[in-house]
C-alpha cells in the first residue's frame, strides 16, 4: 500500500524495536536511550530511523473516561508518548507503536477494534510515525474466518510439501481472502490511519493466518508478518526462512513481508548463525528492526547489523525484487530450507550460499547456475562481508563454515584474467590447524586455480603458494593434525 507521503515504508523499514530486548519492562528511558544508541553507532547514517515502542506501554483495562482514548502508564512514560515523539523527531529519527486488532492486546493491555478512529486519531496527535498492530485476543462478538489457510505454524499440515489434507474448513481454491473477517479487521485500522494528517505506516502483525501475503496485506499496510513469533534459536531462523522462501513473489515497493525482528546479539546463535540470520532477512527484503539492547552489542554482532552490502540490497532504490532461490526443488523442509540464492540490485547480483549443514560444508556454484549471470563469462567478485574485491572469477566453491552464508556481489563482466572457479579454504577463526589430506587437497587445487584470495564471513582463507593463514594483515603458520 503506498503511504500517504509516497515515500515512507517504499523500501523496507529499518530500525529498532523494544519487545526482544526488554519484553514489559520498557520505559521513556529505555527508548530514548535507543534512539540515541541508533546515532552513536552510527546506525542512523545506515537507515535505522525507526524507534519502536512495542507492547505494554498504556494502563491495562483502562480508556480515558471522557475522549475513550488509550492512556500511556505515566510510570513508564511520565512525560507522555507526544512528548517522547518530540524527542524521538529532534533527533531526525521517527517514532513507532504498538496496538491490536483485538479486544486486548497480546499482553493485556486495551485493544483497538471497534476503538479504531479514535486510536488512530490519538496517535496521529501524538506525532507516531508507524504502527505495529498485532494479532491477539479477537471477542466472541467478531466472527471466525469460514475457511482456515494451510499454515505450517497453525493448522499441523500433514500433506506432501507440507499441504493440509483432510481438513473440512480448508479454503478452496480461489477463495478470496481479503472478504475475510480476519481482514476486514486490519483493514478497519488501515482505513482509520488513512484519514489522519499525517503518515502513519501500518505493519501487520497477523502470524501469516488468512492469505495475508497472497494480496490483501499490500492492499492495507506496507508489511505483514508471515510467521509466527521469532525466538533466537537457529531452528526457528530456518523455519522462517524456509517458510518465506514459498512468498519472496508478494514482494514490491510499499510491500514486503515481514520475517518478524532481528534476533541478532540475542540468546545463543553463534556469529554464523546471525551472519545467516541477517543475510536473508536483508536478501528476502524484509524490514530490518534490531531488537536488542544496542549498547550490548559485541563489535562482530554490530559489523552484521551494519554490512553495507546486505543494506544496499535491502534498500535498493530502483530494484524491488527480493532475492530468489535457485539450484532447489522447491520442497517444503524446515531442517533443510533453500541454500543457493541471488538477486539483482544496482551494486550487482547479489548470490549467497547457505550452510544449514551441522558441519562444514562444501559449497559451489558456476555462473551458469545463477539467473542473472551467463555460463562462462567472467565477472568481478566482491566478498559481501569484507568488501574486498576478490577478482575477476566464473564461479565459486569452497568450504562454508556450519550455518554460516557466503555473500558475493557480483558485478561487471570481466576478460582474461578470469578463472574458472576460486577456492576459499576456510576455517574458523578460532582454529589454525587442518589435517594433512584437506592441505593436500589445497595445496593440489591451488596449484590448479592459484591461490585463494579473501575472507568469507568470519573465517580465514588460506594462500596455499606459503601455506599461510591470512589474519588480518598478518601471517601465522598454518600446523599439519595428524590423521
Amino acid at each position: 500500500m503506498v503511504s500517504k507521503d509516497g515515500v515512507s515504508g517504499r523500501t523496507p523499514v529499518m530500525g529498532w524495536n523494544s519487545w526482544n530486548a526488554y519484553r514489559c519492562d520498557i520505559n521513556e528511558t529505555r527508548v530514548l536511550d535507543a534512539a540515541k544508541e541508533l546515532i552513536t553507532y552510527g546506525l542512523k547514517e545506515l537507515g535505522y530511523v525507526y524507534v519502536n515502542i512495542d507492547d505494554c506501554w498504556s494502563i491495562p483495562n483502562t480508556r480515558d473516561p471522557e475522549t475513550l482514548a488509550i492512556i500511556p502508564d505515566p510510570a513508564k512514560f511520565p512525560h507522555g508518548i507526544k512528548w517522547l515523539a518530540d524527542q524521538i523527531h529532534a533527533l531526525g529519527l521517527k517514532l513507532g507503536i504498538y496496538g491490536d486488532a483485538g479486544e486486548t492486546t497480546c499482553a493485556g493491555f486495551p485493544g483497538s477494534l471497534y476503538f479504531e478512529e479514535i486510536d488512530a486519531r490519538t496517535w496521529a496527535e501524538w506525532g507516531v510515525d508507524y504502527l505495529k498492530y498485532d494479532n491477539c485476543n479477537v471477542p466472541s462478538s467478531w466472527p471466525s474466518d469460514p475457511y482456515h489457510n494451510c499454515h505450517p505454524d497453525y493448522n499441523s499440515p500433514h500433506g506432501p510439501n507440507a499441504t493440509c489434507i483432510n481438513d473440512p474448513l480448508l479454503a478452496p481454491p480461489g477463495y478470496d481472502w481479503s472478504t475475510s473477517p480476519t481482514a476486514e479487521r486490519f483493514m478497519r485500522m488501515s482505513e482509520a490511519l488513512d484519514k489522519q494528517n499525517r503518515t502513519i505506516l501500518l505493519s501487520l502483525c497477523e502470524w501469516g493466518q488468512a492469505g495475508v501475503a497472497e494480496g490483501w496485506g499490500e492492499e492495507v499496510s506496507i508489511s505483514w508478518r508471515l510467521t509466527d513469533d521469532i525466538f533466537p534459536r537457529w531452528p526457528v531462523i530456518k523455519h522462517i526462512a524456509n517458510y518465506a522462501s514459498f512468498f519472496s513473489h508478494s514482494v514490491a515497493f510499499f510491500a514486503h513481508n515481514d520475517l518478524d525482528m532481528l534476533e541478532i546479539g540475542n540468546g545463543n546463535l553463534t556469529l554464523a548463525e546471525q551472519r545467516t540470520h541477517f543475510s536473508l532477512w536483508a536478501a528476502l527484503k524484509s524490514p530490518l528492526l534490531i531488537g536488542t539492547d544496542i549498547s550490548a552489542l559485541s563489535p562482530a554482532a554490530l559489523a552484521i547489523l551494519k554490512n553495507h552490502a546486505l543494506i544496499a540490497f535491502n534498500q535498493d532504490p530502483k530494484i524491488a525484487a527480493p532475492a530468489q532461490p535457485f539450484n532447489w526443488n522447491w520442497e517444503y523442509n524446515d531442517d533443510l530450507p533453500a541454500a543457493y540464492w541471488s538477486g539483482r540490485g544496482q551494486e550487482g547480483v547479489m548470490v549467497l550460499l547457505v550452510n544449514w549443514h551441522e558441519k562444514e560444508w562444501g559449497m559451489g556454484v558456476s555462473w551458469g547456475e545463477v539467473p542473472e549471470l551467463v555460463q562462462g563469462k567472467g565477472y568481478k567478485v566482491k566478498n559481501g562481508w569484507t568488501g574486498e574485491e576478490l577478482g575477476c572469477w566464473k564461479g565459486w566453491e569452497g568450504m562454508v563454515e556450519k550455518h554460516d552464508t557466503v555473500v558475493l556481489v557480483v558485478g561487471e563482466e570481466c576478460e582474461g584474467l578470469a578463472k574458472s572457479m576460486p577456492l576459499f579454504a576456510t576455517l574458523p577463526a578460532s582454529n589454525s590447524r587442518i589435517s594433512s589430506k584437506k592441505l593436500e587437497y589445497l595445496k593440489e587445487m591451488a596449484a590448479k586455480e592459484g591461490p585463494a584470495p579473501g575472507v568469507v564471513g568470519d573465517v580465514k582463507a588460506y594462500r596455499q603458494e606459503d601455506v599461510q593463514v591470512v589474519d588480518a594483515g598478518d601471517t601465522m603458520e598454518l600446523k599439519e593434525d595428524s590423521e
